[in-house]
């Protein structure tokens, strides 16, 4: 896990080698020193590249376990670039006065953000209405003091897994209440400054305006590796938890729509040939029906006559038989009549 790098020439133009007044200094800084030149200690950046390397790579480490950075830095000169460099790297800061109390009555601090919610709650309601003048600029006062002091750290929800302090003699209580809690510090040491209590000492200059950038700029890169490591990792958790239920459920569908496709296949062959034999049958009566139908009115047609002829044989027939029948009887009246005629000779 590889922290952001710099060289030396960073830290010489940044001015991070120039200390305090050599009567304004603590002798536990000594190890830290160059000498002194004009009044001006010299702080040794050959102790300082490799004491901020180290300290960038803790945090790294610290953000890509889930951890979270509390950057403090309330003094004028670092309260903006604090500010701004904590928000880029999506932490936590306190860049305008440190409330006593912050970290070991964390309990009360987390009320009073509480309240602080509240009163943005009732000013965004219609309820702000029905306050007075006073009462509405009592708590639109109350509201500007918890931003300056809380905004920072209205999200963090819980106690800071390690804190950047930029000047440890300012910040003095914030490096003791951690120290008091557990809480690893890193901070800035100037040559005015104790580094006994700190736990990852960075030797260098807290006052200038570049360097306070460039310690910044730094620790917010740091942060964003962290996370992008804290990425990565839980990336390949979650995909190596995934794959074996997505390739099991990738099989368990497909077998339910391989059975299925089976078993509605010869369904589907069964219904093709029984389809196809369907439209051919139907086809079939389709086509023999034009030909039924002339053939069913031309049947009557000719049936007609046939019945007609069949009439007039029988009629034929029938008008012989009657003829005949009335000439036999003409025929055996005859007989008779001769027989008379005999009988009236004799």
């Amino acid at each position: 896990m590889a922290a952001p790098t710099f060289t030396l020439r960073q830290l010489m133009e940044a001015g991070v080698h120039f200390g305090h007044n050599t009567r304004r200094w603590n002798p536990k800084m000594a190890p830290f020193l160059f000498g002194a030149r004009n009044g001006v200690h010299i702080i040794d950046l050959d102790q300082t590249r490799p004491m901020l390397y180290r300290a960038l790579e803790a945090i790294t480490a610290t953000v890509s376990k889930g951890g979270r950075i509390l950057f403090v830095g309330t003094k004028r000169a670092a309260s903006e670039k604090v500010a701004e460099s904590a928000q880029r790297c999506g932490q936590y800061y306190v860049n305008h006065r440190w409330p006593g109390g912050m970290l070991t009555n964390w309990k009360t601090i987390s009320q009073s953000i509480k309240r602080m919610r509240d009163i943005e709650g009732t000013m965004e309601s219609e309820d702000l209405g029905k306050l007075s003048k006073k009462e509405a600029l009592m708590m639109s006062r109350d509201h500007e003091k918890l931003m300056r002091t809380l905004n920072g750290i209205r999200d963090m929800g819980g106690l800071p897994d390690m804190i950047f302090v930029l000047d440890t003699n300012k910040e003095h209580l914030a490096v003791a209440e951690a120290k008091v809690l557990g809480i690893p510090v890193v901070a800035v040491i100037d040559s005015n400054s104790d580094p006994d209590s700190i736990t990852f000492p960075v030797p260098g200059n807290d006052d200038a305006l570049r360097a306070i950038d460039l310690y910044c700029d730094l620790i917010a890169d740091a942060v964003l590796e962290g996370l992008q490591v804290e990425v990565a990792t839980s990336g390949a958790d979650l995909g190596a938890s995934e794959e074996a239920p997505a390739e099991s459920a990738l099989s368990e569908e497909a077998a339910a729509e391989e059975a299925p496709a089976e078993e509605v296949a010869p369904a589907a062959e069964e219904a093709a040939p029984a389809a196809e034999e369907a439209p051919a049958e139907e086809a079939a009566p389709a086509e023999e029906a034009p030909a039924k139908k002339p053939a069913a009115k031309k049947a009557p047609a000719k049936k007609a006559p046939a019945k007609k002829a069949a009439a007039d044989g029988e009629a034929a027939e029938k008008a012989p038989a009657k003829k005949a029948a009335a000439k036999k009887p003409a025929a055996k009246k005859a007989p008779a009549k001769k027989a008379a005629a005999e009988k009236a000779e004799d």
